[in-house]
């Protein structure tokens, strides 16, 4: 059975970052992400900057289960509930009518970061035409003094996974070999802290079973 994980699981390892004391590795399970990208968005050098989650509010933890994380960086957090799966028919992605102001800063994203994204992909994974794909690319739309390029995730348009999926797909039909250098001088360093949390976790323990034989 494949594993599930959060909707939005660098929103939800940024909000573990900043409100738990959750061990990357922790964090980096539970979000489905490698150590090293939960390790990027605590120090902040992470490419893509996320509006954090809270994945208790939406649902997809429980704070008795955070609880019993912290308490036991061995424990391994249980989401409470999958994503919701959709089905999609064929032809553009509907988009509620409170998101649909965000897409065109959506599209500016995926334009600016990702080139290699044909105007038809792009218009099945946000839902819009690729008249307005093309006035976003050549700077014509009418209110492109207002679009700031935001992540489409961050804004809900659509999943990691789908975002994930097309890029390799696009970057596969483009020729492009993407390889992910980002956290590899963050290796070294983050491989001292997770032996230093090993050892301070280990030291902690032992330090509990002496105070309970000597009382």
């Amino acid at each position: 059975m494949a594993q599930n994980y959060p909707l939005m699981p660098h929103a939800t390892a940024s909000w573990l970052v900043d409100n738990t004391v959750l061990t990357f590795s922790q964090i980096a399970d539970f979000c489905g992400l490698h150590v090293l990208e939960v390790q990027a968005i605590a120090d902040e050098t992470a490419t893509a900057k996320h509006i954090p989650r809270d994945p208790i509010r939406a649902g997809e933890l429980t704070q008795a289960e955070l609880d019993k994380a912290q308490g036991d960086p061995a424990h391994s957090l249980v989401l409470q509930k999958g994503p919701e799966q959709q089905r999609r028919t064929k032809g553009p992605r509907y988009t509620p009518v409170s998101k649909r102001q965000d897409k065109p800063d959506g599209i500016a994203w995926i334009v600016r970061n990702h080139p290699e994204i044909t105007d038809a992909q792009i218009s099945r994974i946000i839902g819009t035409t690729k008249t307005t794909i093309s006035a976003i690319r050549d700077k014509t739309h009418w209110n492109i003094q207002n679009i700031t390029p935001k992540d489409p995730v961050t804004l809900g348009l659509c999943s990691q996974r789908e975002l994930d999926a097309l890029v390799a797909v696009a970057a596969k039909k483009a020729g492009i070999e993407r390889i992910d250098t980002t956290f590899d001088h963050d290796r070294d360093e983050l491989l001292e802290v997770l032996r230093k949390e090993r050892a301070d976790a280990a030291r902690a323990a032992q330090d509990a079973l002496d105070a309970a034989d000597q009382g």
